[in-house]
């Protein structure tokens, strides 16, 4: 049922359904069972996954469950494990609580012993390495176990790690000329075996160990031919260990896309795995049988989750160890099952292969371990007695925490039970009888204190007052009324107020309610009696004039200002209580109440008279203007024989002078300036017009101005002066030279006739002249001087200036092209030399106007001492517009970005990886990765040279460059670091 919120009688459905009835035990308390926690008789202990190490506790899971390296850990001598973790003080052992052993075998000792003997069925590890890939951390870990064992003194324990896992092959090359034979012995911890290609596991081991010819610019150089001579290569299994590690390599570089993928193929294995054929002799046990199998669920190599399916050797049961969860598999035989079904499957996906009996197929498996066969019975472990203690005193802890959380879960129940009680004999109690004392109290404290998850605040019933400090008639839908029983307990028991009893609704406010609905229903009568009399047609002088708008929106107007009260009211009331908007908001929102305009102000005028325009008034009858003065008491009143104000009449007929001047102004000047203002006839400094020895100068931004101003004279502000201070460094002098006036800086400025100039000078204030002059030919070319001369050191700050603009952009545009081998690179600037000669090539009719080129050859220009000259090439025009040409790709970078980064975008663009990238620009190279692109001369609109090497064949050198140029936060919870 829900609650009548407009009605304050109303108790149902704010809450007290959870409270009536039969309350389950587990709501009083939010602690779980401990002993769900207890670890299973017969089962072992999971790893607690900390994020992303899922591939580590497979690995450890597995190692538990060989006997041989539990054992030996344990035969680590008690003195040893002390000094690792065991610290002294003041003569009593303290023993660290999560980790108690600090080396590496201590950790390996806590880790196995507590796996057997812990009473919690969870065991957690901390975790303070970087993440590696699964094979990474499976070399590393052995490679550090078997250095930190290698100082004991037992054999037992000194040799374990070479004894189960260490094996030995040789490197054989063979000369073919004299048959010499060179070997290389290596040893090997597990054999990485390639499985592309391949449908079983005797084909990889076979493809392992397979000849490799070397030929040709391969040749091998033999000692006793003393020449390089045609060879074979391959690898003799010469040892084997007792636990031998098979790596599939099933993540592997994809050139194309730059990353690593996963190979989802399918690869068939025995239980039973007979090694001697492999082997250099024959006359050894080679019978291996599978021991675990190392799981990776998922399609992508850098996302997915990693199982261990492990045979107990001493009960020869199979195990799935998923994190903290240890499932037993039924029969003693392996079932791989669900881990088989990829994460996404695809349609190309193939069907599994049919297995005979003892064999399994896998497309998710990446480790196989087999150990070597033995009619010997299984090894006895024996946990040492130090190790022992630490798991009982954990155990101790374990059954304390249970009896703590027992007993929490107790009180909490017990608490529960008594406040459920006295809710359900207060909510009895709560309805207020008729004829008897109550109070009103908030719908919202109400909720909340029979809501058990927050427990309730004191009673807060500010925000329900009007401003006489009373019960706001308005705010009773969010009121109950309840008896003054349950109102005197809540109030001694939390507190607050003020209290609203039967005296504390505002009759004030009540009876200003009512008057505002006796005008609001006379506000209707009203409004019909105007709209009557408004058709009447007003004679004489008994009519008042009233604005159109005003008209249009007045019982608006009305029925806002009746509601005025009441909301001043209320904003009191929120200033009372502490709720009062900031004085920003408070500000802005006079200002708006300011702008907006009262009844009948739409027709005043600025200096308060009546306004000009009779298209924005009318005049209305004497009975309609007094019924409307009733609603608007302080309205501005004109009656229909009142004159207009003199003084706007004025105003009117000087800007209707002031418009025809204008019209005349803009006329003369653009009969006298006609080229200029259709910008027909220029002259242009690249090509240097013959019938003048002398060129003016004003800034752009004039001419645009005065163009606007001439186009419409009505709307836009005559233009008085030329102002070329802006052309001008603080000393006076110019700030562009010759050949940036005929390229980048044209657009800022505009080139004058001295014809115009004399007429430029009648029309408007000059404040600075700017010339330039053709003073003098000399043989290397003709020279120009300018008025004022070039000021060199406000001209260099400029340019340095524009320099460090162009290094410090964000999401600039640069391209980047890339060089096809043995071909000519398509340059940007070889575009722009194209579209030069085009240029060029164009017949005379056809050249642009502007720069009205020739043929002529370059011409240089010297420097005088009356002003700057400069030489340069006539007739060229360079576009400033990148044209983007084949193989070129556009990028967005900022000039804080390093060469690191910006290779990565280049990968991701042109499938090149970051080493086989060779980057230039304008001839130099570009191979600090650590440089920002600012640093190293990139900017905005920049062409940077892409020439791609041939991709290596090393898959391992990939995976380093990988991990290098892609951040370490981008496989947090993915790929081969687990879920």
């Amino acid at each position: 049922r829900r609650n009548c919120r407009g009605n304050p009688n109303c108790l149902v459905g704010i809450g007290e359904h959870v409270w009536l009835g039969e309350i389950d035990e587990n709501s009083f308390h939010n602690i779980d069972d401990p002993n769900c926690e207890r670890r299973k008789k017969n089962a072992f202990v999971g790893l607690t996954n900390l994020g992303a190490t899922c591939y580590v506790n497979t690995f450890l899971q597995m190692w538990f469950l060989n006997l041989e390296l539990r054992q030996a850990l344990y035969l680590c001598p008690s003195e040893y494990a002390a000094r690792e973790g065991i610290l002294k003080d003041k003569g009593k052992e303290v023993v660290t609580a999560d980790q108690p052993h600090r080396g590496t075998a201590g950790r390996g000792q806590s880790l196995f012993v507590f796996g057997t003997e812990q009473s919690k069925g969870e065991l957690g590890w901390e975790r303070k390495a970087p993440r590696w890939d699964a094979q990474e951390f499976s070399k590393l870990f052995m490679s550090l176990l078997e250095d930190t064992l290698s100082k004991q003194k037992n054999p037992d324990v000194r040799n374990i790690v070479q004894k189960q896992f260490c094996g030995e092959y040789a490197y054989v090359t063979v000369c073919n000329q004299c048959g010499r034979e060179s070997k290389l012995m290596s040893k090997f911890y597990e054999l990485e075996l390639n499985i592309q290609g391949h449908k079983q596991l005797t084909d990889c081991i076979t493809e392992f160990l397979k000849e490799e010819k070397l030929e040709g610019d391969n040749r091998y150089f033999c000692e006793t031919c003393q020449s390089k001579q045609n060879a074979t290569r391959k690898i003799r299994l010469l040892s084997l260990p007792c636990t031998l590690n098979l790596q599939l390599m099933r993540f592997v570089f994809d050139r194309q896309t730059g990353h690593k993928k996963k190979l989802n193929t399918y690869i068939g294995f025995s239980e039973l795995l007979d090694m001697e054929p492999f082997m250099e002799q024959k006359n050894g046990v080679y019978v291996y049988e599978l021991s675990a199998v190392l799981i990776h669920r998922g399609v992508s190599a850098y996302s997915g989750h990693y199982i261990a399916h492990v045979k107990d050797p001493q009960t020869g049961e199979w195990y799935k160890f998923n994190d903290e969860d240890i499932e037993k598999m039924e029969g003693k035989k392996l079932q791989l099952g669900i881990e088989e079904d990829l994460a996404e499957p695809s349609k190309s996906q193939t069907r599994k292969p049919k297995c005979g009996k003892g064999t399994h197929c896998s497309r998710n498996a990446y480790m196989l371990v087999y150990r070597l066969q033995s009619r010997e019975k299984s090894l006895t472990i024996e946990v040492p007695a130090f190790l022992q203690e630490l798991v009982e005193r954990d155990n101790c802890k374990f059954e304390e925490w249970c009896n703590e959380m027992a007993e929490m879960r107790k009180q909490s129940v017990a608490r529960g039970k008594i406040k459920h009680e006295e809710v359900k004999e207060l909510y009895k109690r709560l309805p207020a009888e008729a004829g008897s004392p109550y109070d009103f109290i908030s719908l919202e404290w109400l909720q909340k204190w029979l809501d058990e998850s927050t427990p309730p605040k004191p009673i807060d019933n500010t925000a329900c007052l009007c401003s006489h400090g009373k019960l706001h008639p308005d705010k009773i839908p969010i009121m109950k009324r309840i008896s003054e029983y349950v109102a005197d307990f809540f109030y001694r028991r939390y507190g607050g107020g003020p209290r609203l009893n039967v005296k504390a609704l505002c009759k004030d406010c009540v009876v200003e309610r009512c008057r505002i609905l006796r005008l609001k229903n006379q506000l209707n009568e009203d409004y019909k009696t105007v709209t009557n009399l408004l058709k009447v047609t007003v004679k004489g002088n008994d009519g008042f004039w009233v604005g159109k708008t005003s008209l249009r929106s007045w019982r608006q107007m009305a029925l806002e200002q009746l509601n005025e009260q009441d909301e001043d009211a209320e904003h009191s009331n929120g200033k009372m209580n502490g709720n009062a908007q900031n004085k920003d908001e408070s500000n802005e929102e006079k200002r708006e109440e300011e702008e907006e305009l009262n009844f009948n102000e739409d027709i005043v005028c600025p200096h308060g008279d009546l306004c000009i325009s009779e298209n924005d008034r009318r005049v209305v009858s004497k009975e309609a203007w007094e019924k409307l003065k009733q609603y608007f008491p302080k309205a501005p009143e004109f009656p229909n024989n009142k004159e207009c104000c003199s003084q706007c009449k004025i105003l009117e007929r000087e800007g209707e002078e002031n418009e025809a001047l204008h019209k005349m102004m803009a006329s003369e000047q653009k009969t006298s300036l006609q080229n200029l203002f259709h910008d027909k006839c220029r002259p242009c400094l690249g090509s240097w017009p013959q019938e003048t020895d002398e060129l003016y100068i004003v800034s752009q931004f004039f001419v645009e101005e005065w163009r606007k101003f001439v186009r419409r004279p009505t709307r836009c502000s005559p233009v008085s002066s030329v102002g070329n201070s802006v052309l001008l460094c603080p000393h006076g002098g110019l700030m562009f030279t010759y050949a940036s006036m005929t390229k980048e800086d044209s657009k800022l400025i505009a080139l004058i006739w001295p014809s115009e100039w004399e007429r430029i000078q009648k029309l408007f204030v000059v404040d600075h002249v700017i010339k330039i002059t053709r003073t003098q030919a000399a043989p290397e070319g003709t020279a120009y001087a300018s008025e004022p001369q070039l000021c060199p050191e406000c001209r260099e700050g400029l340019l340095c200036q524009q320099q460090r603009d162009l290094r410090e952009y964000t999401q600039a545009t640069i391209y980047i092209h890339k060089v096809m081998k043995d071909a000519a690179p398509e340059l940007n600037v070889s575009s722009s030399e194209a579209e030069e000669e085009r240029e060029e090539n164009k017949p005379e009719g056809e050249q642009d106007p502007d720069f009205n080129q020739t043929n002529g050859g370059a011409k240089r220009q010297k420097i005088s001492p009356q002003g700057y000259v400069t030489y340069q090439k006539q007739g060229i025009r360079r576009s400033t517009r990148h044209r983007k040409v084949r193989g070129e790709k556009a990028l967005l970078v900022s000039a804080n970005q390093t060469l690191k980064e910006l290779k990565i975008q280049i990968m991701h663009a042109f499938s090149v990886a970051p080493f086989d990238q060779n980057l230039s620009i304008d001839g130099r190279i570009l191979s600090d990765d650590t440089a920002t692109l600012g640093s190293l001369g990139v900017i905005p609109e920049s062409v940077i040279l892409l020439k791609a090497d041939e991709p290596i064949a090393d898959y391992a050198a990939m995976d380093d460059v990988m991990q290098v140029c892609m951040p370490e936060e981008g496989f947090k919870g993915t790929g081969l670091l687990g879920h």
